[in-house]
């Protein structure tokens, strides 16, 4: 089998310079953070989005103005899309368990399903107003549970985006603020003097926004590496150029360093699809954009069999996948590697970022390898459990537990044990000796 590029990207080494770079800026901003606190915080703030209000955080006030500022119709749109979110998290949510069961007498062992106890939620602003990120993580924030949600964006225009603030109110946020890229998520992880920091950071971003998530990750939790976005089209010959063009540059609007992939077993589609590509730049008025996208990042791939368009699939592991084959359950079935999987021609990526009511907070870089997607569980700890009822089981586990904890030479955890053994069970055991030995005597 052999696969052909009839387009390329940028390669590795191109990526990684370019990757090198973010991680410099990111660290040193961090720390600078850390150290400063809120006066840092004002200074990328002024540096990048030229805004400084006497307070970042909006007051119920400004929240309530800023709503009013919405349309009656967009707030129906927004309140349309934000119950599809809410009714799937819910459905989730329902598949979430606790559990206790007694495992032999007198032993009960159990989980129960937590949630984290305050998030913050980055929705990007800066280039465009992602209105459904907020309901995709202070929404489902909101079903699980969680306490505090606290909720940032950059400043879009000079001035708080008044339909992100009305989606994040509407959503649950219980704190609102008007920050940007690092500086927003490192003050809601780290916290200022007038931030309080939170326990997990969740929500898309720019490359600066996940390197931020990916360098905070120990000090708080994250959701996952959701990076720049990514598309990838596996199509064959049952659907047109039109469709896979449009679906390719629809996503490489995103920014400058969104990949782009195409996986066919169909030479004429993907030449058709490059003619059309090239049509749509010259109409679509986010060209500027789209275009430099699709020339660093954008690839299409021929391949010789489903089989081989599978295994390349899995291989890149992207974000969106949308499939278009006369075998899309097929896919379904083998694809085991990819944030989002879209099937068939009558869906697409832009159902699942804005409405349909899966969360578009996805892996990115090939995280899909060992991770989903932000999801309601995202927001639930599941801690265990255990009780010991009887005498009888508590000199039973304690003293296997003895005998288990000195053969790994851990005296103090067998004593543990031990100790157990004669309170609840009148066992003489010599102090800092495995219980199985003196039996044995």
């Amino acid at each position: 089998m052999t696969v052909e590029f009839i387009k390329k990207s940028l390669n590795e080494k191109q990526r990684a310079e370019e990757n090198n770079k973010v991680k410099a800026v990111v660290e040193n901003t961090l720390k600078e953070i850390e150290l400063k606190g809120d006066s840092y915080v004002r200074e990328l703030s002024e540096k990048f989005d030229e805004y400084s209000p006497s307070s970042f955080r909006l007051s119920e006030d400004e929240i309530s103005k800023l709503v009013d500022e919405v349309s009656d119709n967009d707030k129906e749109d927004i309140k349309f899309a934000q119950k599809q979110v809410r009714s799937f998290a819910e459905a989730q949510l329902k598949s979430l368990s606790e559990i206790e069961v007694e495992t032999q007498p007198g032993v009960i062992l159990g989980h129960k399903n937590i949630p984290v106890q305050s998030v913050g939620c980055y929705v990007p602003a800066g280039k465009f107003p992602m209105v459904a990120s907020a309901h995709m993580s202070v929404v489902t924030a909101s079903v699980a549970g969680v306490p505090r949600i606290i909720a940032t964006t950059p400043p879009y225009q000079g001035k708080p985006n008044a339909a992100v603030v009305t989606a994040m109110k509407m959503g649950g946020a219980h704190e609102i603020y008007v920050l940007g890229g690092m500086q927003g998520v490192g003050a809601m992880a780290i916290g200022t003097e007038t931030i309080e920091p939170v326990d997990m950071i969740v929500g898309p971003g720019n490359a600066y926004v996940a390197e931020a998530k990916r360098q905070l990750f120990g000090k708080v939790g994250i959701d996952l590496f959701a990076g720049p976005t990514e598309t990838m089209i596996i199509c064959d010959d049952t659907v047109d150029a039109e469709i896979c063009a449009t679906d390719l540059l629809g996503q490489a609007e995103h920014g400058y360093n969104s990949p782009a992939i195409m996986i066919t077993n169909s030479r004429d589609l993907a030449t058709e699809t490059i003619k059309e590509i090239d049509r749509l730049l010259k109409i679509l008025p986010t060209r500027d954009t789209a275009g430099v996208s699709w020339k660093d990042y954008g690839e299409i791939i021929l391949c010789e069999s489903y089989d081989e368009m599978l295994m390349k699939a899995n291989e890149i592991a992207s974000e969106h996948v949308q499939v278009m084959t006369d075998r899309d359950e097929w896919f379904l079935k083998n694809m085991t590697s990819y944030g989002a999987l879209f099937l068939g021609a009558r869906t697409n990526v832009a159902n699942g970022d804005k409405v349909i009511g899966t969360n578009h907070t996805l892996p990115t870089k090939k995280a899909g390898r060992y991770t989903g997607g932000l999801w309601v569980g995202k927001f639930i700890k599941t801690h265990t459990y255990q009780k010991i009822t009887t005498d009888e089981a508590a000199t039973k586990i304690a003293e296997y537990g003895s005998r288990l904890s000195y053969l790994e030479g851990f005296i103090g955890h067998a004593e543990q044990c031990n100790v157990r053994a004669r309170r609840f069970g009148g066992v003489n055991v010599e102090y800092g000796k495995p219980i199985s030995k003196l039996k044995d005597q």
